[in-house]
């Protein structure tokens, strides 16, 4: 059994997985802003404390930051002012006495989904790509992690892209700069309202963009997309895709490639169990 936590800017997960299958789920507050570090670290164990049972071998914990996998130094949290240098692995194996593993939650999301593909059915090559706040990009090749040396690959979101990043064009990002939320814009495009299905149609150029530089980088099997904005794919796949066959110079591999979508809570969990 494998105590497996989430840590998200809004919730903190956790859940125990057994064999692949998460039997048990929680979801609290993540931490307020202004915590201190010694703060957030207490309350993330209490609420490891909580779920912990006598069966547990190991706590698997995805975080949004670049991490130092083989030590379990997390750098720079995301919407974790505290959390500059965090040496989390030590400070919890410490705490439970317990092995301890910490990945990127991106990476943590591209290992859960590429659980979900049946044994005979894996990807070659898996990028994943979680349309959440931000932009999180995972890899999996030939069923392992591919991290890079510092556990920064797939950090595209930081290119440069318009006036801004690649990243406020391909997430949330993107609504809050026309003042509306994804599932006010999706219910008023399903509707028929035209703005809301014209700004779609520019999020999958937007995004077809991104998938192009994935193509280029990774040239994978199977695209992944996750968060809450993936379920609207039919309002955007059309533009998105059809970005990628305009721009991209490899008719061939488009062609092959498959896109997916895997949302649900359940996967960065069982993606946390596994690294």
């Amino acid at each position: 059994m494998v105590l497996a936590v989430d840590l998200g800017g809004t919730n903190l997960c956790l859940g125990l997985v057994d064999n692949g299958v998460v039997v048990n789920m929680a979801s609290v507050p993540s931490f307020a802003p202004s915590a201190t570090m010694e703060q957030t670290l207490e309350y993330l164990a209490e609420q490891i404390s909580i779920m912990l049972l006598p069966s547990v071998t190991k706590i698997g914990i995805g975080v949004p930051s670049v991490v130092d996998v083989e030590k379990g130094i997390v750098y720079d949290a995301a919407n974790i002012p505290s959390w500059k240098e965090v040496h989390l692995k030590s400070f919890l194996e410490e705490r439970f006495g317990l092995p301890v593993s910490v990945n990127n939650d991106a990476n943590c999301y591209a290992m859960g989904a590429y659980g979900t593909y049946p044994v005979n059915a894996k990807p070659e090559v898996l990028v994943t790509v979680t349309l959440g706040t931000g932009i999180g990009i995972g890899v999996v090749d030939h069923g392992r992690l591919f991290c890079g040396v510092n556990c920064g690959a797939g950090e595209l979101g930081y290119l440069d892209y318009k006036d801004g990043c690649l990243e406020e064009y391909c997430s949330r990002q993107f609504f809050d700069r026309h003042g509306v939320k994804p599932h006010e814009a999706s219910a008023a495009a399903l509707a028929g309202n035209a703005g809301s299905m014209k700004l779609f149609e520019e999020f999958g150029r937007n995004l077809g963009y991104a998938l192009m530089i994935l193509m280029f980088a990774y040239d994978p099997s199977h695209i992944v997309l996750g968060g809450g904005i993936a379920n609207a794919l039919p309002l955007f796949r059309d533009q998105m895709v059809g970005y990628l066959k305009e721009r991209f110079p490899f008719k061939n591999n488009i062609e092959k490639l498959i896109v997916d979508v895997r949302t649900g809570g359940e996967i960065p969990i069982i993606g946390a169990s596994l690294i």
